[in-house]
């Protein structure tokens, strides 16, 4: 006989021990991974079965293709990742997210306790952070594990009770509405519970149980998979049109997919069944079904690998579809860096990532702005005000990089869990977006030197201007090693860099000597002489805010703990 209500907080309470679980797993793993997330993501090109590996690889490893996919949509709405490596990255995470299913298809519910008791003392009084990750892990599947059986419990009820046979009846997707019917419903139920794994868990129990069959849990899953899209399209509101595109892509590719398994699905779940070993009707001693979970994680993983196969060869026209389902409105601004979602959406891992990609572009910026000043210490040079003005949108741009940088970076810090190695990175990030923006301010400091110079109609000597550019492209040359060595996460030689520091130091002192010898001899009057000073000081400034910058990042280019 149902209870309803023991019925209800039973499968509650089930479910979000299972939800709990799967994010002590993602937790833990992505602390385990070290910086195979961060590089996975480092890697991505306009190769496309590279960015779907990448997004297979990242999705398995936190355990969640929406967690995935919100990170693209943030990389994409930050300008840095293109469209076609957004589509690659989506398609992958829809393999990863496979993995779920078989982890679930392990049959071994009744050992969730065991688990927990193998691995909760040394999760919380293990002082080596590694070994509590391992054993967080065995927490974890032990919560997923142990959830499900409360679930599975819970629902064994309903096998004999009349409504529900009749209803079941009714789904049990053998004809074209009724399996449009399971897909609706499979695809609302993620949507509330914004967890297309959790709704997988759900599924299994129901199967394992015999309270489903085969063919509707199937075609649940394949609900769930357009369900779990959701969230990305949640994530990309009020967006760029780049990010609004990448969680459309993610929708279309899967609507697309599942249309296409609609067309084929008795063959396909018969495939399934001929596949898997043991049928999956079969009951045993104890009423479950031990075969089913198996066929149902089978038919979740190849779905999302044909759908791969199909599409990856028109990714070209997927993206033209997406591009024009979302067109570019006139007059959209595009572009100034925004994060997507509150830092306490994402994992950790992710959240440094995305921090990391973004500083790697501020460095850009700021090389930028450095090579035009170059260019401004030449006299003959034609369009001065038009690089002036780009370095100070520069230094503008940057002033808005680092407060973003620090303000994302501190909450994520404080909205998740974080191994030592994560928080000294992030510290590293906070303080290296600093230092990067302290060099735009001083070459934007060049730049209104320079337009006091014109203003006044002022000169230097041509020995005056050949010490200034010859140490501005020394300056500019230490800025770019150390930029190299961070932007290829090459772990240059400290003792180079603190040569090449000290030699500055010294051609620093040298110019300085040398303008002194100029207002002696009278060759400088007081205002030139006051504006060559400040200008040699601000490159001197952006040389010592280059050596804090290499400081900054050896946390970054130091060998993964």
């Amino acid at each position: 006989m149902i209870e309803p209500f023991k019925m209800f907080y039973s499968v509650l309470g089930g479910l979000g021990i299972f939800i709990l679980g799967m994010k002590y797993l993602s937790d833990s793993l992505q602390m385990l991974s070290g910086g195979l997330i961060r590089k996975a993501i480092s890697s991505l090109t306009t190769n496309r079965i590279l960015a779907v590996l990448v997004g297979l690889t990242v999705t398995a490893f936190v355990q969640s293709s929406s967690i995935t996919t919100i990170m693209v949509v943030g990389l994409t709405n930050a300008g840095l990742m293109q469209l076609s490596q957004a589509i690659g990255v989506i398609l992958g995470a829809n393999i990863g997210t496979t993995v779920t299913g078989w982890i679930l298809a392990v049959n071994v519910g009744k050992y969730g306790l065991l688990l927990i008791a193998l691995g909760i003392f040394p999760m919380l009084f293990a002082k080596n952070e590694r070994a509590s990750g391992l054993a967080k892990v065995l927490v974890a599947l032990g919560l997923i594990f142990f959830g499900l059986e409360i679930m599975s419990g819970a629902f064994k009820p309903l096998r004999g009770h009349e409504g529900f046979t009749n209803l079941m009846l009714i789904l049990d997707a053998q004809s074209l509405p009724s399996l449009l019917g399971c897909v609706a419903i499979g695809c609302l139920m993620t949507m509330v519970i914004q967890s297309s794994s959790a709704m997988l868990g759900i599924t299994i129990a129901l199967a394992a149980t015999g309270a489903i069959p085969l063919y509707t849990a199937v075609a649940l899953v394949l609900g769930e998979n357009i369900g779990t899209t959701i969230t990305a399209q949640f994530a990309a509101i009020g967006s760029t049109v780049s990010a609004r595109r990448a969680a459309m892509a993610h929708s279309a590719f899967n609507v697309l997919g599942v249309l296409i398994v609609l067309m084929v699905f008795s063959p396909y779940v018969s495939l399934v069944e001929t596949i898997v070993p043991g049928a999956a009707n079969f009951v045993n001693s104890e009423g479950h079904r031990p075969y089913i979970a198996a066929h149902i994680a089978l038919a979740h993983t190849m779905f999302n690998i044909t759908a791969t196969l199909l599409i990856l060869p028109f990714l070209g026209q997927l993206e033209k579809l997406v591009i024009r389902i979302v067109p570019e409105k006139e007059g959209a601004v595009k572009g100034a860096f925004r994060y997507i979602g509150p830092p306490g959406s994402m994992p950790v891992a992710m959240g440094i990532s995305m921090v990391f990609e973004e500083l790697k572009r501020m460095q850009g910026r700021v090389h930028k702005a450095l090579r035009h000043v170059g260019s401004l210490l030449h006299r003959d040079l034609k369009g001065r005000d038009r690089f002036l003005l780009k370095v100070k949108a520069i230094e503008e741009q940057t002033d808005i990089m680092q407060h973003e940088i620090t303000t994302f970076t501190v909450t994520l810090m404080q909205a998740g869990q974080s191994s030592n190695e994560q928080s000294d990175r992030a510290y590293a990030y906070v303080r290296a977006a600093d230092e990067l923006e302290s060099i735009a301010d001083y070459a934007a400091s060049i730049c209104s030197y320079m337009k006091r110079l014109d203003k006044n109609e002022l000169d230097f000597s041509a020995d005056a201007w050949r010490d200034l550019i010859n140490f501005h492209h020394e300056v500019f040359s230490f800025f770019s090693l150390v930029g190299k060595a961070f932007i290829d996460e090459d772990d240059s030689n400290p003792r180079r860099v603190k040569e090449e520091a000290n030699r500055l130091n010294d051609l620093a002192d040298t110019v300085r000597n040398a303008h002194l010898e100029r207002m002696k001899a009278g060759s400088c009057g007081a205002l030139p002489a006051l504006t060559f000073s400040d200008m040699a000081v601000a490159l001197r400034r952006i040389k010592n805010h280059t050596v804090n910058l290499h400081e900054a990042l050896s946390v970054e280019t130091s060998p993964e703990g």
